[in-house]
């Protein structure tokens, strides 16, 4: 391509390819991953989406240059090609008066770039809180413990605990490929105990968990309030409440993807509280998360 003068037939492959809202959250999924890419699985399942079906997607969005492949052993890793739609989106923005980043005008990194070791063997230990601890505390856990590959351990637990997890949420984890046997709805005051795991983190999913008084957490651990609307409370037909849980799930899976690719090494400790906070305000956020006013 081009990246001197804005080629309108490239243009059109790219908006095109993107035009689809799978593909686009695709896209959008690995620039969270640029330059080390995802396999083709786990795209699949962090979108909630059959691998079959995500196969086709990912082909159009290679074929028109948004990303590029390589096959490792039995699967087959993607990622982001900054340098297909960066020149045209720095241009249009450029036309339009507005200050462009540099970035998106550069060319690939060798593709794909194997991520490097932590810079210490640190784990950060999270706790996921909503007040039912039934469905999306469960939710956040499960992604966070297979997604943060060994530098996270997930907990979650709820201010006022049910008796045990919602069947569609562990009947969509189950779907999904997550381990949920040790899956189960707790008191939050069992990690304010003096034995308990010393948290570094505490983020809840739900406002109504965000407004009442946390325990006295050993260690002090950074809060963040990531709400988002309760499946559980979809009313309508089996296929509409499960597919309330499939939007929770994959909201919760974008926050998580955005969550463990942050610098933690890098980050100050206001940097960082802002970083996350400014997680909890994607797409499907309540309003009070929008507000800042639970942070």
């Amino acid at each position: 391509m081009d990246e001197t003068k804005l080629n309108g037939e490239d243009a059109t492959r790219i908006f095109d390819a993107l035009s689809q809202g799978t593909r686009f959250e695709t896209y959008r999924l690995l620039l969270r991953y640029v330059p080390y890419g995802l396999q083709a699985g786990d795209i699949a399942r962090l979108l909630a989406v059959a691998h079959n079906t995500m196969s086709v997607h990912l082909g159009v969005l290679e074929r028109a240059g948004l990303v590029t492949s390589r096959r490792e052993g039995r699967s087959i890793i993607y990622a982001v090609s900054l340098s297909t739609a960066g020149p045209v989106l720095s241009q249009l923005m450029a036309e339009m008066g507005f200050a462009v980043s540099p970035r998106c005008g550069t060319g690939p990194a060798a593709f794909p770039q194997l991520r490097p070791a932590a810079g210490n063997d640190r784990v950060y230990n999270v706790l996921l809180v909503c007040s039912a601890n039934s469905a999306r505390s469960l939710i956040a856990e499960a992604l966070l413990n297979r997604e943060g590959r060994g530098r996270f351990k997930a907990y979650s637990a709820g201010s006022r605990p049910k008796l045990k997890p919602h069947s569609m949420a562990i009947d969509l984890l189950d779907s999904l490929g997550y381990d949920t046997t040790n899956l189960a709805s707790k008191s939050w005051d069992g990690f304010a105990k003096p034995d308990a795991p010393q948290m570094d983190f505490v983020i809840t999913t739900c406002d109504a968990a965000a407004g009442e008084i946390c325990p006295a957490f050993p260690g002090h651990p950074l809060q963040a309030h990531w709400g988002l609307p309760d499946p559980i409370r979809v009313k309508g037909t089996e296929a509409e409440q499960k597919a309330a849980f499939v939007a929770t799930y994959r909201r919760l899976a974008g926050r998580i993807s955005a969550f463990v690719n942050l610098p933690f090494e890098q980050l100050d400790l206001a940097s960082l509280k802002e970083r996350i906070g400014e997680i909890g305000k994607m797409e499907g956020a309540t309003d009070l998360t929008l507000s800042g006013q639970a942070a």
